[in-house]
């Protein structure tokens, strides 16, 4: 699978907003992923984007390496002691040779060429070291009048602009060719929306929005805020969406 790289540039067009936007990940999911791993020294952060997962996994690895294609991205992570931020492709050897506990891969694998990059990670990681792919679907309420006209926006409005890879994250990764063992892994959810605006916030960070917004001039959340407002109105409260996480062993 070649990389779509065209398309995950448009995430740095206004990173300022996927950092702010973008919900973090839960605690729990960086708990487990340093249980998992062999030892708690390096993790390898691969396609950090603005940072959220690097700084997750700060607190619990001694040392982390956020990698980053983007740099209007890579600009905006956090700086912390223990994070090493470096500008590069998912598929640049990062010269790790057997040096790794864990690389994350967070919402970013479906980007990389894996045919590049798994020999890569491979190399990288320790005897026992894991490989750890996880992302979110597009958003569900259990709320039938909010969650269709979400649907409406992702499958009628914003059908033909998602990425050739976007078919991986919203089947949860269970579809991406994975040529390793796989370890099960829990569900971890986290909080996305306490406002219809927050919704409305966090659509606009997808790239399928941003890819719309260059083709036609419109903004394409404009054209569902209103039924999404009188849906919104009808089932009031924060809204939770549930992060499918694969946890891989090599």
């Amino acid at each position: 699978m070649g990389a779509d790289v065209g398309q995950s540039l448009v995430f740095g067009q206004n990173a300022a907003d996927y950092q702010a936007f973008r919900p973090e990940y839960p605690e729990g999911l960086f708990a487990w992923l340093a249980g998992a791993a062999p030892a708690q020294g390096l993790a390898w952060d691969c396609g950090t984007g603005s940072g959220q997962a690097a700084l997750g996994l700060s607190r619990h690895f001694s040392r982390v390496l956020a990698t980053e294609r983007d740099p209007r991205q890579l600009a905006l992570a956090p700086d912390r002691p223990n994070i090493e931020h470096r500008l590069a492709a998912a598929e640049d050897d990062p010269g790790l040779d057997g040096a790794v506990d864990l690389i994350a891969c967070a919402c970013s694998l479906h980007w990389f060429d894996l045919g590049e990059f798994y020999p890569l990670a491979r190399r990288a990681l320790k005897p026992g070291g894991v490989l750890a792919a996880w992302t979110y679907d597009w958003p569900r309420t259990g709320r039938a009048p909010l969650d269709a006209v979400l649907e409406t926006l992702k499958s009628g409005i914003l059908g033909r602009y998602w990425g050739q890879n976007a078919h991986y994250y919203f089947s949860g990764y269970r579809t991406l060719p994975f040529p390793f063992a796989e370890r099960e892994a829990p569900l971890f959810t986290t909080k996305i929306a306490e406002s219809k605006d927050d919704l409305r916030r966090f659509l606009s960070t997808w790239s399928a929005v941003r890819r719309y917004e260059e083709d036609t001039g419109r903004n394409p959340l404009d054209l569902v805020d209103k039924a999404l407002e009188d849906a919104w109105r009808a089932a009031p409260g924060a809204r939770r969406r549930g992060a499918a996480v694969s946890a891989l062993r090599i």
